[in-house]
């Protein structure tokens, strides 16, 4: 499998599965997926598969970062 680095919210493919996710994050891969079921965490359902918008993810990352706008 690849390894992907990402240094800014811009190297981020438009669309972040669990694996990203969780990486991006610095969690395991089991707590990325386990995020992305949460009831206001921002996932698109294709099919039987999650992902989340780049944008969406950045706009949750703030909002849910201590001093951000609730």
């Amino acid at each position: 499998m690849k390894e992907f680095s990402y240094k800014s919210y811009n190297e981020l493919p438009l669309f972040l599965n669990a694996a990203i996710v969780a990486k991006v994050l610095g969690v395991s891969p089991s707590s990325g997926y386990e995020l992305m079921h949460e009831p206001d965490f921002p996932v698109l359902k294709i099919g039987s598969r999650l992902v989340v918008p780049k944008e969406k993810f950045v706009e949750w990352v703030s909002q849910h970062t201590q001093g951000g706008a609730d």
